[in-house]
């Protein structure tokens, strides 16, 4: 029992670390403000408890079940990398091109908005790709397709994904949640100065992905 309480601390540890760096991206809440300017804060605070629980949802399945899915599907996750890094690419472009929100909020503040269009619109955009997109996506299931089974109970990496990714949503809640005083406190100019600079940081960001996707497809081609 020590032991699966050991490794139970370790796989979450491991979980946490892996995917707070790329879910928690600091420049995610200025694009969240960005696409959410039209937004009330009230919708805000709907769509940051959307976003978290959309995004707890992506990131146990992928954990648990995505290679599954994959081979399913065939599908490789190179090719995962490539198409949700092109996605990445054309968020971040109509963002980067997308008109300044100076003085804007405050005339749409008040905008009604029915639930139905704020789910849709926590998961896409909001979630997918711009939360927890195809960069967090392959290292949840590269993190559960490393566990090696056998050694330890099944549950110990079932409820290590659920506290990992349980703390991942919450983590993402705040941020989230937060960010109309964290735009506050910036400045309107500021806070679009810092928009511009993270939606080419998200457009390098999908770059990337694609090259990673491509590279190992590349090299598959020569192993073959």
């Amino acid at each position: 029992m020590h032991n699966a309480i050991t490794e139970l601390l370790k796989v979450f540890l491991l979980i946490v670390g892996a995917l707070f760096p790329i879910v928690n991206s600091p420049e995610n809440i200025p694009i969240f403000l960005g696409l959410t300017s039209d937004l009330s804060n009230d919708s805000r605070a709907i769509l940051a408890r959307k976003v978290a629980v959309y995004g707890f949802g992506l990131l146990i399945v992928s954990m648990l079940v995505g290679i599954h899915i994959l081979a399913f599907f065939g599908i490789s996750l190179p090719v995962v990398q490539v198409g949700g890094g092109l996605v990445v690419i054309a968020a971040g472009w109509n963002l980067l091109n997308g008109a300044d929100d100076d003085g804007k909020t405050a005339e749409t503040s008040a905008k009604p908005v029915a639930a139905s269009y704020l789910s849709r619109r926590a998961f896409y955009p909001l979630t997918m790709p711009l939360t927890v997109g195809p960069g967090s996506v392959s290292v949840a299931i590269a993190v559960g397709a490393s566990q090696p089974h056998g050694s330890v109970p099944r549950w110990v990496l079932v409820v290590a994904a659920l506290l990992g990714c349980a703390a991942i949503a919450l983590m993402i809640y705040l941020g989230y949640r937060f960010a109309e005083r964290i735009g506050r406190v910036v400045g309107d100019t500021a806070m679009n100065a810092v928009v511009r600079l993270s939606a080419f940081i998200l457009v390098c960001i999908g770059v990337q992905i694609v090259w990673n996707g491509l590279s190992a497809l590349v090299r598959t081609l020569s192993v073959t």
